[in-house]
């Protein structure tokens, strides 16, 4: 399924306290970017009834079924560097990826 470090589940926590208390957080992979597919990550108040949702501790995620196709077994981490701060995918079916990290092919 989809896996969240420490680290991605407080910087979602940290996002989501400055939304309305009954906001979802939501992954979705679309079509495009430099490398055919890219994450979406943002908030939602609506889950459809084919949506998946996987909770970690306070944390609910809503996953569509399209997207879950190209993400599971993903790993999702944040890390703060240099240039700032930011979410990590780590997606065991991509077999390349742009250099920024958020964009990725499936074979």
């Amino acid at each position: 399924m989809i896996n969240l470090s420490s680290a991605a589940i407080n910087e979602i926590r940290r996002l989501k306290s400055k939304q309305p208390s009954n906001i979802l957080f939501r992954l979705r992979v679309k079509s495009g970017g430099c490398a055919d597919w890219f994450y979406d990550l943002g908030f939602d108040t609506t889950v459809q009834a084919t949506d998946q949702i996987v909770e970690f501790n306070d944390i609910r995620l809503v996953i569509d079924p399209e997207s879950l196709n190209y993400i599971n077994g993903l790993s999702l981490d944040y890390a703060e560097d240099l240039m700032g701060g930011g979410f990590r995918f780590h997606n065991p079916q991509a077999i390349s990826r742009c250099s920024c990290g958020n964009s990725f092919s499936i074979g």
